[in-house]
């Protein structure tokens, strides 16, 4: 009669301690009760708020960076108005912060003239008009028109 049962427990290994009393919950009747806090949704309201503020932040960078490529536009327009005035035919020494309009002639030659697109009389201007610019300390080359 010596003879030992093998018993076999059916609760789960994996969910049972030798040493309960280092289990850092409450594991008999009367244990003080852990209420479960509401994790998900601190959670999620911390996870809802830094969305916000990131969003924020975003879209401040997209305007800067909407900014800057207007800003590199306008800048690439000048160089090139720079570039095809100081390859156009010239007959006077431009002044800084002067207005001038520039031409070109029928046969491609551009002109840098002080006379506007307005002012050539009934006839008009014999050039076709590209814009009408002004001088800037840096000797760039504002577009007015």
């Amino acid at each position: 009669m010596n003879q030992k049962k093998n018993i076999s427990n059916p609760i789960d290994k994996d969910n049972v301690t030798d040493n309960p009393n280092s289990l850092t919950y409450g594991h008999h009747r009367g244990s003080f009760p852990v209420i479960p806090t509401k994790e998900g949704v601190i959670k999620n309201k911390a996870l809802s708020a830094m969305e916000h503020q990131t969003d924020i932040q975003l879209n401040q960078i997209k305007d800067q960076m909407a900014l800057l490529a207007e800003q590199a536009k306008k800048l690439k327009e000048r160089i090139d108005v720079s570039h095809m005035i100081y390859n156009a035919e010239m007959r006077f020494e431009p002044l800084i912060s002067h207005t001038y309009h520039l031409y070109e002639a029928e046969d491609g030659i551009f002109k840098l003239l002080m006379v506007g697109p307005n002012e050539w009389g009934k006839k008009g201007s014999p050039h076709a008009f590209i814009s009408t610019v002004k001088l800037l300390a840096d000797h760039t080359w504002e577009i007015v028109k």
